[in-house]
């Protein structure tokens, strides 16, 4: 999980102009928890973002990482 967060700040950090692409969060670890909203237990995203996430773009993409260290730090708070 620590490398998840990491990895979110470094990825919701970057500029807005970086030449390479956001990278999905998924880490093979597919199984929905029964948090409200349902997260996904290995990338800490919701069922929209995960549905969602080939038609985002770049700045959504990064928000979505953003939420990701957001949510990491409420559940281990």
């Amino acid at each position: 999980m620590d490398q998840l967060v990491a990895r979110a700040h470094r990825i919701g950090a970057a500029g807005l102009f970086d030449s390479e692409p956001i990278p999905s969060p998924c880490s093979s670890v597919c199984r929905m928890s029964a948090a409200t909203p349902p997260l996904c237990e290995g990338c800490f995203r919701t069922l929209g973002e995960i549905a969602g996430w080939s038609r985002m773009d770049e700045a959504d993409k990064r928000q979505v990482w953003l939420h990701i260290a957001q949510r990491v730090a409420e559940t281990t708070a």
